[in-house]
């Protein structure tokens, strides 16, 4: 009695305060905020583009059937109210909201899912979520042209839809990404391409204009499902691919928020002002040195581990990043729901890292080549770095600086010895170790043709494993395996912070990619420039 009486204290006081920061929400305003990857967006159009720059407009403007929480740090339902898994996890049943509306009034419905699915899929489309909706049923036959339809999507009414997959996975990584955001089909059919230039979603803003290569205006959607959001009036994002130009702007209070490069966070840190208003996060890319195993040096394990004891990891942040970085323990980063807290990271040991080498017969060291781009962050420069620290263990390090699809060209080739990346390491943990499944091929992204029986079947058995806690252990020790086998240097998380005004809230920290920020609960107060601005 006494528990179930403290559990209703707790919600009451949770259900408060929920109550007090909602009427705490000023509304009203404008904010302006940055597209910085790029000198335009290509397409509005989510499921035609592969375009970060595009997502991080377009994520305000649509809705998918789940969405990120970054909060919570995982995928939730957007769309629906509720959702049935069978048994078997093969059958997912959807309640749909119902008062989803399309920007042009209409109310969405499972069709319209049923359609956009269909859409995605379709050859024609080439659209870059295809991948995720591969995993219904069918869906892979409409992609090979086979089919006109996904056989694995069913509709029981007009609120209802059953989705049945292909194999077991957890949908909810699949389809919260923007790539999979649901379309009106007369909006489409009756725009054609042009659909990508004046788009009409279910989202929080609705779009109202689009000046080329200089801004994209968006406003408030009245008819947004939830209630008295959003509560900014306008969204202005500015193209600004510059990291200076963006640093004027902020300073000037042009810019009610920026993307932060490498060049100001030592300054914003520094900076006694805005150094209050900053929010960082461990970015889901792990920076990586991958070794070519076939390379007769890196076939030993005491070798790689060697490397991995030799390299001064901190120091190289601390110095060459200026600390935007945080240093890796393991492929998994930090923001993971399959991070294991308990993991440390390689302890930099230069008596241990000799001692390996000579273990394995290189007590006189070899030569590594070392494929980079010229990225400031994982680049050439970074090679450069740990020249001197591999040559105290023998290894005569010599860089070669490529473009990135040349670079691509080469790892796929297995044309190299060693290469240094920034690899994408999140969300779904499963799918970011799968990348190193020996049935994953370079050409898939498994560059460094990583096979091992043990760490196989640990992921085998988490594909198959029901039970959510059990399926986040075998993980864990798929990632402390691979961290212990050392294919590879673990360098670093990317760091993404972003700087806003003292009138902002609601920014938040987006592990999987820090600008695809949900503008639904932003609110600005009253000392913003733009706080009365329509």
């Amino acid at each position: 009695m006494k528990k179930k009486l403290t559990i209703l204290l707790s919600v009451l006081a949770i259900g408060m305060l929920a109550c007090t920061n909602a009427w705490a929400a000023r509304t009203g305003g404008t904010f302006v905020f940055c597209a910085p990857y790029g000198g335009d967006v290509f397409s509005l159009d989510m499921q035609r583009t592969g375009n970060t720059q595009d997502y991080i407009v377009g994520l305000n403007i649509f809705r998918s059937l789940y969405k990120w929480d970054a909060a919570q740090n995982k995928p939730v339902l957007a769309l629906a109210t509720a959702v049935d898994v069978s048994e078997d996890g093969m059958v997912y049943t959807f309640k749909l909201r119902h008062d989803v509306k399309f920007h042009n009034g209409r109310t969405m419905t499972a069709d319209d899912i049923i359609y956009s699915y269909n859409r995605i899929m379709a050859p024609a489309t080439a659209s870059s979520a295809a991948s995720y909706v591969g995993v219904i049923k069918g869906a892979k036959a409409v992609q090979d042209g086979k089919a006109q339809t996904i056989s694995g999507l069913k509709k029981i009414d007009d609120f209802t839809l059953q989705i049945t997959l292909d194999h077991v996975a957890d949908l909810g990584y699949q389809l919260y990404k923007i790539e999979a955001a649901i379309v009106p089909k007369e909006e489409i059919q009756a725009k054609g391409d042009a659909f990508g230039t004046a788009p009409v979603g279910c989202g929080p803003f609705r779009f109202v204009k689009w000046i080329k290569g200089s801004e994209i205006v968006l406003e408030k959607f009245d008819g947004y499902f939830e209630p008295g959001k959003p509560y900014i009036d306008k969204l202005v994002y500015k193209i600004m691919p510059e990291g200076s130009a963006r640093d004027m702007a902020f300073r000037a209070r042009e810019l009610d928020a920026n993307l932060v490069g490498g060049a100001q966070y030592d300054v914003y840190q520094r900076d006694p002002e805005i150094s209050k208003n900053m929010i960082e996060v461990a970015e889901m890319y792990t920076r990586f040195m991958g070794f070519n195993q076939a390379y007769a040096p890196l076939a030993d394990k005491r070798v790689r581990q060697a490397i991995n004891h030799a390299l001064n990891s901190e120091l190289i942040i601390k110095k060459l990043l200026k600390n935007k970085a945080f240093k890796a323990t393991s492929f998994l980063p930090t923001s993971s729901p399959a991070f294991d807290p308990e993991l440390a990271p390689y302890a930099y040991d230069l008596k241990k890292a000799k001692a390996l080498m000579a273990e394995a017969g290189y007590a006189g060291g070899f030569d590594l080549e070392v494929l980079a781009t010229n990225s400031q962050s994982y680049g050439v420069r970074v090679v450069e770095a740990i020249i001197p620290f591999l040559k105290k263990i023998g290894i005569r390090v010599k860089p070669q600086q490529l473009e990135g699809g040349m670079l691509s060209q080469r790892l796929k080739k297995g044309d190299y010895q060693a290469f240094i990346w920034s690899l994408e390491s999140g969300p779904d943990p499963l799918a970011s170790l799968n990348r190193f499944h020996s049935r994953t091929l370079p050409s898939s992204g498994n560059y460094i043709a990583y096979a091992n029986p043990v760490f196989d079947g640990l992921l085998d058995q988490a594909k198959i494993e029901k039970d959510p806690a059990k399926r986040l252990d075998l993980l864990k020790q798929a990632d402390r395996f691979f961290f212990e086998d050392a294919p590879g240097w673990f360098f670093n998380y990317n760091k993404a912070i972003i700087a806003y005004q003292p009138w902002v809230n609601g920014v938040e920290a987006v592990a999987i990619e820090m600008m695809l920020q949900d503008f639904t609960n932003l609110w600005l107060n009253e000392t913003s420039p733009r706080a009365t601005a329509k």
